[in-house]
């Protein structure tokens, strides 16, 4: 069972952005599964990597398309952006020393922040590119 199921309004009507949740949804099951099959560390230690590298890659990919669109909440998103690359550092450099517990507190953690984060910040940017006209999206909130 996944930890975090793909809903349709996760879907916001904008491409690459929307594939890139869906992936970072897959990366994060993965990391779920990896965690309830209690899989070798260094396995984990993978998927957890890949998780931070792919969302840092999305974070530019969006703050790009943002400032090209010229979003006045850009400095909020991207401080949001830089809270979950502090945390999810902070939970790496944990797991790397094996403190106890940090694998399910990043699941917990990375759950209810994609959620949120996709629900309220993208979403928030995604009707104003549609009130604009800017970007041609066509939203689907």
């Amino acid at each position: 069972m996944p930890t975090m199921e793909w809903r349709k309004q996760f879907n916001l009507g904008i491409e690459p952005s929307d594939t890139h949740h869906r992936h970072l949804v897959v990366l994060l099951n993965t990391a779920y599964d990896k965690f309830v099959g209690k899989v070798a560390v260094a396995e984990f230690g993978a998927v957890l990597d890949e998780l931070v590298d792919y969302a840092t890659y999305h974070f530019n990919a969006e703050e790009l398309w943002i400032r090209e669109n010229e979003y006045p909440k850009i400095d909020e998103h991207i401080e949001m952006h830089k809270h979950f690359v502090r945390r999810i550092t902070e939970i790496q450099k944990d797991f790397l020393h094996e403190r106890n517990n940090v694998p399910l507190e990043v699941l917990t953690f990375l759950a209810g922040w994609l959620s949120n984060h996709i629900l309220v910040a993208d979403a928030d940017f995604c009707r104003f590119a549609a009130s604009t006209g800017k970007a041609g999206v066509e939203i689907r909130l």
